[in-house]
């Protein structure tokens, strides 16, 4: 009884500072954003979008799987940590060197020589960023999400500060490179201070080996991931001009901002509860039931209101100058409402040990993207992201087989779980969209539209009996009160 008490005081705490740290950074980059994009222009965005794949292709080589290898394994060592941390930072300095050497290429492949600058400077990234991997695990073994929301908050704000105040100077793209490298270096530094951990000179071959047996099978499903994810910006950098390919990252950065907030959540954090339960069958069944629950009540009502407000949105805080983004924004919120849903069907299969399902799952996933990316691309933006909804709503489908056949858990429970959110928001929407109509203004439209859709959603959730209301109202409350006996 005194373990289950525990193991439900860490997963609340642990939600409630992952929340509160990934909110406040993420609402940070959303203002730091907005104030970008009033002050730089498409073409900008559009030159980093350009590198994003080479990027995340390489931070995923860097990390190779061992953060959750290491979340995963019971019995770690110091051995442990001290191998992947020299692991991780001798494939940084060989990316790195990769990078800069192919940075002319890169820039030829775009015709865009402006590229080769930008990839050896934004590659230091690469460097910086793999010194805090192990930091970032350690503090997850630990459930010390508050120092990670900490760390990250304070990061993002001054990096932003730093961007915003080189974009007025008139940098221009070198404002967003700028703010990306002080970010990751921020960060690394007060994760160095506030783990107060230091690898020993300690390589261990075998201790390596042993958690590569996990993480290879993460590895080449994140590099197909990653691929298949980026591979619509390398196709539209290539096809589409600077500016274009600014239209479609700005158009992403919202919607998954709001998607990943939850994602990251929820990965953050039940990712090692669900790890501690893999013995407990039962126990995990029950948990992971109750944040597919949690998950959907949050993430289907925001995005869609979101979608619905996206035009006096873009209108009013970005100008005229981004409205192209509007269709392509509505668009993805809806692709990006399944993302959370899939992340948590596919966590659990890392959380018993099961990278191999992971890795099968996703190599099944990847003659549909294919497929969908060559019909859409040559047809326009517009039609690039409808083919991301639809092959968001097939991947739904196969993700959730496995959960399915393991736990009984499968399509028909999940969409039985999902129907009166889904129903409430449909309300929402309906109330929305009347009420947005009569409005002139975008001011107006998206106050009042803000308004109404939180409280017609909450109303129409009470009417419903959704359970998941009455959950939210008491981890609330019960932060209110510890904040208050403080």
């Amino acid at each position: 009884m005194k373990d289950n008490l525990s193991l439900k005081s860490k997963a609340t705490r642990g939600m409630v500072w992952s929340a509160f740290g990934t909110f406040s950074s993420q609402g940070t980059s959303f203002a730091v954003g907005i104030i970008l994009a009033r002050i730089l222009m498409p073409s900008d965005y559009g030159l980093i979008g350009m590198l994003a794949i080479f990027f995340a292709f390489s931070n995923m080589i860097i990390e190779s799987g061992f953060a959750n290898a290491l979340i995963q394994k019971i019995d770690r060592t110091e051995s442990d940590f001290s191998t992947i941390f020299f692991f991780n930072l001798l494939v940084s300095v060989i990316i790195y060197l990769i990078l800069y050497l192919s940075a002319p290429l890169i820039a030829s492949f775009y015709k865009t020589p402006e590229l080769t600058l930008l990839t050896r400077i934004l590659s230091l990234n690469l460097l910086i960023g793999s010194l805090s991997i192990v930091q970032q695990v350690r503090l997850k073994i630990l459930f010390d999400f508050k120092s990670i929301a900490l760390i990250t908050l304070i990061s993002v704000v001054i990096s932003g500060i730093f961007g915003v105040v080189l974009a007025l100077l008139n940098f221009g793209v070198w404002a967003l490179v700028a703010q990306n490298l002080s970010a990751v270096f921020i960060k690394t530094l007060l994760l160095f201070y506030f783990n107060n951990w230091y690898p020993k000179f300690l390589f261990n071959l075998s201790s390596l080996k042993q958690l590569f047996g996990f993480s290879s099978k993460l590895l080449i499903a994140g590099l197909v991931s990653t691929i298949v994810n980026n591979l619509y910006s390398i196709l539209i950098g290539k096809i589409f001009t600077p500016k274009e390919v600014g239209f479609y990252t700005r158009a992403r950065q919202y919607p998954e901002l709001l998607s990943n907030t939850l994602t990251t959540i929820l990965q953050g954090v039940t990712y090692p509860i669900l790890t501690s339960l893999q013995n407990e069958r039962e126990r995990m069944i029950s948990v992971y039931g109750r944040l597919m629950r949690v998950t959907v009540f949050f993430v289907i009502p925001f995005l869609t209101l979101f979608a619905i407000l996206a035009e006096p949105f873009v209108r009013l805080l970005l100008t005229e100058k981004w409205m192209p983004v509007v269709p392509l924004i509505q668009w993805l919120c809806f692709a990006r409402m399944i993302t959370p849903i899939s992340a948590l069907n596919m966590n659990i299969l890392n959380a018993i040990g099961r990278s191999d399902l992971f890795l099968k799952v996703d190599l099944s996933k990847l003659p549909i993207f294919i497929i969908t990316i060559a019909i859409t691309v040559p047809m326009g933006i517009n039609v690039v992201v409808i083919g991301n909804f639809i092959t968001s709503f097939i991947s739904f489908f196969i993700n959730a087989y496995y959960p399915g056949k393991l736990f009984g858990f499968g399509v028909y429970r999940q969409l039985k779980e999902m129907f009166p959110v889904v129903l409430a928001t449909i309300i929402m929407g309906t109330i929305v969209i009347g009420l947005i109509w009569l409005i002139p203004g975008d001011l107006y439209k998206l106050f009042f539209g803000a308004v109404a859709g939180i409280a017609s959603f909450l109303g129409a959730a009470y009417l419903l009996k959704i359970e998941e209301l009455k959950e939210v109202n008491g981890l609330a409350l019960q932060f209110i009160q510890k904040k208050t006996l403080k």
